[in-house]
């Protein structure tokens, strides 16, 4: 009996080991969800580094009026509008996840999309750089525009270059595998 209860023991104590190493090369690779990704980037912000800000899509299920949301992919204009995410690629993606500035969306606007396919990484980033970088702007304009990619997430964002500064540090201390794509000024 004492053999049984051993065995039993050490299977828990293995399968725990492994469930928890897993969750954790899962971190370090990207592999939770856009959602789960903004929040660990937004969670390691100090008090004194946030700002007002919400994130998912208008819908109630989504929308986060403190902090990172769910965003829909399911209405691709409206993601082009409101994040900047070309409209031609969402067939390459199949989740997304924002944060905004509730004052002004050109102060911030961060958007992380999982691409399902790894060949369509640059492509992706590409069509990304592009058509935030065409936008007619109102009400402002943002001075930078970072695009970086964490394993298979795509992350895109516009604003200010301190508050873009400050992200860009989180994420990569979050995700040392983080790598940027391009961060430039918005033209």
């Amino acid at each position: 009996m004492k053999k049984l209860l051993t065995l039993i023991m050490i299977f828990c104590v293995t399968l725990s080991m492994t469930a928890c190493t897993e969750k954790e090369a899962d971190k370090t690779n990207g592999s939770e969800s856009p959602l789960a990704l903004l929040n660990t980037v937004w969670d390691s912000y100090d008090e004194d580094e946030r700002f007002a800000a919400a994130g998912g899509d208008f819908s109630e299920e989504n929308s986060n009026m403190e902090g990172p949301g769910t965003y829909s992919i399911e209405d691709a204009a409206a993601l082009d509008a409101a994040l900047g995410f070309p409209a031609a690629a969402i067939d390459k993606i199949d989740s997304a996840a924002s944060l905004m500035h509730m004052m002004n969306g050109n102060n911030f606007t961060c958007g992380i999309y999982h691409v399902m396919d790894a060949a369509d990484m640059a492509d992706v980033t590409s069509a990304l750089e592009s058509n935030i970088q065409s936008r007619q702007w109102m009400c402002g304009f943002p001075e930078k525009l970072l695009i970086m990619t964490v394993g298979e997430y795509v992350v895109g964002a516009f604003g200010s270059e301190e508050l873009l500064g400050t992200f860009q540090s989180k994420l990569t201390a979050a995700y040392p595998n983080a790598e940027t794509v391009c961060y430039d000024p918005i033209s």
